[in-house]
């Protein structure tokens, strides 16, 4: 069944949008940019990045995406969260504000985005099967089971506002307000178990909304002061959404240090890898729910192009790391219209909106409690998709190989992070390089799995829904699950 509907289309959707006239594609593309809206913005909140920057490039970079793929894939670009450890590592924020070394942490990601090229040019030259036995299942799982691990204690510092004085003592800023959190939660759990359409596909969104009232009538009980509204008053209503001081461009001056971009490149690029297997998943997913395999045609070569390039160019300007979005994927199957014009009429939403620092405002006022709520769930979903991608991909641990692999990238990764030393300092001549633990680890999984005997481990360019992982809370119907509740009806 799944290799019938890789192959033809479905019947009973629309693949040209213009048939349902202009008013309607309105509304869909509309959708689409409230779909991946909630999970997109939350990354910048997170690290300290520009929410405008952040969708300014989630739209320009989706348009690139679809230049490259030749318009056939609808697949819309948000913000990536597998990058939030790199960013952690290198620029963690400072009381809840940019660190100011947030442009050296983009140099790195800009790097891992070429990574994505390299890979494109040896899935042309050799072919899917020969390069994904050198990143399998065993390999991208415990990475992925890491990232969410060594993020999860900043989701708890930003939901009690925790951290230590002057004289080494713990404390919590604000004890009173976690249960505003704990509603962020709710609503997502909520939503995603039990919500029907529009709803199970947007619970972050959601989440996000429903917290954040909840700190608005807070905030008028006890008088204002909770959340800081003269931010939202001082903004203007239009505005240029890139800064020169949040771009790559502003390192190399007379304060570059050498030292720090090279930790941020050895740090954040390993993660590529996870990334890349992520986007495999993403357009194996995208190709079920439509009945067209577009890892045959355009081609993974030029979907990894595609999003590699948008990468770049987004971190290059201050922006998240793209990602291809399973929110968007869960809208396809929700709406049955599959024309990628819908997801490019998204992408030009989410350009003019950045262009109005009082709405970016709005949302960078956000309290700290319904970041860490909603975050909470996030890096645990992260750990979680981990497992599922060993436990999916029948990943044997009856073999030695396949333990070693995984047990060292997960005790590097995660025991190299949360050391004393934090990282693994390398002198080079007069610079320090930093190897962090996600990045120790990852090189050390792939050179094993590389070099050990006994790879054994398939790529399926025909059925190819289980070869990757989404990083992203996933919502609505996927193949997958249509697949198994078919296979127990028959």
């Amino acid at each position: 069944m799944a290799k019938t509907m890789m192959r033809g289309k479905d019947p009973d959707a629309i693949y040209d949008a213009r048939t349902l006239g202009p008013a309607k594609m309105t509304i869909l593309g509309l959708q689409h940019m409230f779909a991946m809206f909630g999970a997109t913005v939350l990354v910048p909140l997170l690290t300290g990045l520009s929410v405008s920057t952040t969708l300014l490039f989630a739209g320009l970079g989706t348009l690139l995406f679809h230049l490259i793929t030749k318009k056939k894939v609808p697949a819309f670009l948000g913000s990536s969260f597998a990058f939030l450890g790199g960013y952690a590592a290198i620029a963690p924020l400072i009381n809840g504000e940019p660190n100011p070394d947030l442009p050296y942490a983009c140099f790195g990601v800009a790097c891992a985005g070429l990574v994505y090229l390299v890979l494109a040019g040896l899935f042309k030259a050799f072919g899917s099967n020969k390069v994904m036995r050198y990143f399998p299942p065993v390999v991208t799982g415990p990475i992925i089971i890491a990232i969410g691990l060594n993020l999860s204690a900043s989701a708890l510092n930003n939901i009690f506002q925790a951290g230590t004085d002057d004289a080494g003592s713990h404390y919590l800023a604000n004890p009173h307000t976690w249960w505003i959190a704990l509603v962020a939660i709710v609503i997502v759990v909520v939503c995603n178990i039990w919500g029907k359409g529009m709803v199970k596909i947007i619970p972050i969104l959601l989440g996000v909304i429903g917290s954040y009232l909840c700190a608005i009538i807070y905030d008028r009980a006890i008088g204002g002061g909770f959340i800081q509204w003269q931010t939202v008053k001082d903004a203007a209503w239009i505005g240029f959404p890139i800064q020169y001081k949040s771009t790559v461009f502003s390192i190399f001056g007379a304060d570059f240090d050498g030292g720090k971009l090279a930790a941020a490149v050895i740090t954040i690029v390993p993660i590529a890898f996870a990334t890349m297997m992520e986007h495999i998943g993403d357009i194996s997913a995208i190709s079920s729910t439509t009945g067209i395999n577009y890892i045959q045609d355009p081609g993974l070569d030029r979907t990894l192009t595609g999003d590699g390039l948008a990468t770049t160019v987004a971190s290059i300007f201050g922006a998240p790391a793209n990602t291809t979005y399973g929110e968007n994927t869960g809208v396809l199957t929700l709406t049955k219209v599959y024309d990628p014009a819908v997801i490019r009429l998204a992408a030009f939403f989410a350009v003019i909106l950045s262009f109005c620092p009082k709405f970016a405002a709005i949302i960078e006022i956000m309290p700290s409690e319904v970041i860490g709520g909603i975050s909470l769930v996030l890096y645990g979903m992260i750990s979680a998709v981990g497992v599922r991608n060993l436990v999916e991909t029948h990943c044997d641990f009856s073999k030695s190989r396949n333990v070693l692999i995984a047990a060292l990238i997960l005790v590097l990764s995660i025991g190299i992070s949360n050391s004393t030393m934090g990282a693994i300092d390398i002198p080079v001549g007069s610079t320090v390089i930093s190897f962090s633990g996600l990045a120790t680890g990852s090189l050390v999984g792939i050179i094993l799995n590389a070099i050990l005997p006994g790879k054994d481990y398939i790529f399926d360019e025909g059925e190819p829904n289980h070869t990757g992982v989404d990083l992203e809370i996933a919502q609505g119907e996927n193949f997958s699950d249509e697949k198994a509740a078919k296979k127990a009806k028959n």
